[in-house]
């Protein structure tokens, strides 16, 4: 019965309640994602493990779900660590960068990293760090 009124809770949390009886097939993206991410939940008490929680998702969708993302993070207290390579979207939702590539490593404020060598080229190149153009 726990189990059952935490999901509840998260699917609350994440303004899917109406989606409780739903195919998860027949869902589009973004409400794919909150499902997903209200089932980490459920595991999650403290960290939040997240791999490119937007991809595939339209600009509207992929916007609330960083505002979801960072809701959590600041309401509930849950720390979330999440793999991105759209750095743009990381900087302007992330307290943190941790930028591995290339042989070149950075972790600081998201403010930091706009500022140091290694962040600035990358995000005036265009390139997304695997790139060879």
């Amino acid at each position: 019965m726990a189990e059952k009124k935490l999901a509840a809770d998260n699917m609350k949390k994440l303004g899917i309640e109406d989606l409780k009886n739903s195919c998860y097939r027949e869902l589009s993206g973004g409400q794919q994602q909150r499902v997903l991410l209200a089932r980490a939940l459920c595991a999650a008490r403290k960290l939040l493990l997240l791999d490119e929680p937007a991809a595939g998702l339209d600009p509207v969708a992929t916007n609330e779900m960083y505002h979801l993302i960072m809701d959590l993070n600041r309401q509930e207290g849950l720390t979330v660590v999440m793999v991105s390579h759209d750095i743009k979207a990381a900087v302007n939702h992330a307290k943190h960068i941790l930028h591995l590539g290339n042989g070149e490593v950075f972790f600081g404020t998201a403010a930091e990293y706009t500022q140091s060598a290694v962040g600035s080229a990358f995000l005036n190149s265009g390139k997304c760090g695997r790139c060879k153009e």
